[in-house]
């Protein structure tokens, strides 16, 4: 069968997964800490253990696939708030967020103190410090572009910075709560705190309207040319194999 089914077929397959990234990157342009998710394409080596691969696996080693996505970490417009336990991270650093699952990352810094008198995310899960859970004081609170957070002049804590290595796999969990491999986070030196500021998401939405009419296209396109190989195929199977004696 012609190779150019399987480069249709896995052209087809790309372009869907892409549209459900751009789809995303859209709908969470106006999450606050977002970090938009660029697609990854890599070539297919399929029965590469063998020295005999079958004509289809040659077919698809010569066609690249979608293999997953990569955070575009790149920094979003920081906005102010006034509200003094709205927090921005300038810089390439990550709060780190204590959850069921184990520490997770986030680039939202919209805080509220619990019940409990600890310092959560919207989501209610502990905002870790250098020495843990942060207890939060009343009265108002001070902020430092360190991360030390203080009332009346007593210091409560200081926020934990986090970064990571150029390369390491960072995952988003839905929202923006992200994951990383363990023991792969190192202090940020290079982040600052802005104390009643937020950060913005990092999509832009007219490149993203752009991709996502582009991937449509693109999608449709492989769509009609599969239709064409099928009609093709059809015809053989009805009018050219009884032929054959």
């Amino acid at each position: 069968m012609d190779s150019g089914y399987y480069a249709l077929s896995t052209a087809l397959l790309a372009r869907t997964q892409a549209l459900d990234t751009i789809a995303n990157n859209l709908a969470n342009q106006s999450t606050v800490g977002y970090r938009a998710e660029r697609n990854v394409f890599s070539s297919v080596l399929a029965d590469s253990g063998t020295a005999l691969a079958s004509d289809m696996n040659r077919a698809i080693n010569n066609y690249g696939v979608l293999s997953g996505t990569l955070l575009d970490l790149s920094q979003g417009v920081l906005q102010k708030t006034g509200n003094d336990l709205d927090l921005a991270v300038q810089g390439s650093g990550f709060f780190v967020v204590q959850t069921a699952n184990g520490p997770r990352y986030t680039r939202n810094g919209s805080l509220q103190v619990s019940s409990k008198g600890l310092l959560v995310t919207s989501a209610g899960d502990p905002v870790m410090g250098d020495k843990g859970a942060i207890a939060m004081m009343p009265g108002p609170v001070s902020i430092g572009t360190d991360g030390t957070i203080s009332s009346n002049g007593a210091v409560m804590g200081k926020l934990q910075l986090v970064d990571f290595p150029a390369g390491t796999s960072i995952k988003c969990e839905g929202g923006t709560y992200y994951s990383a491999p363990p023991e792969s986070a190192i202090a940020a030196t290079g982040s600052t705190v802005q104390q009643g500021e937020l950060e913005s998401s990092n999509v832009n939405p007219v490149s993203g309207m752009v991709d996502l009419i582009s991937a449509q296209r693109s999608a449709e396109m492989m769509e009609h040319a599969l239709s064409m190989f099928n009609s093709e195929i059809d015809k053989t199977a009805t009018q050219d194999l009884p032929k054959i004696s």
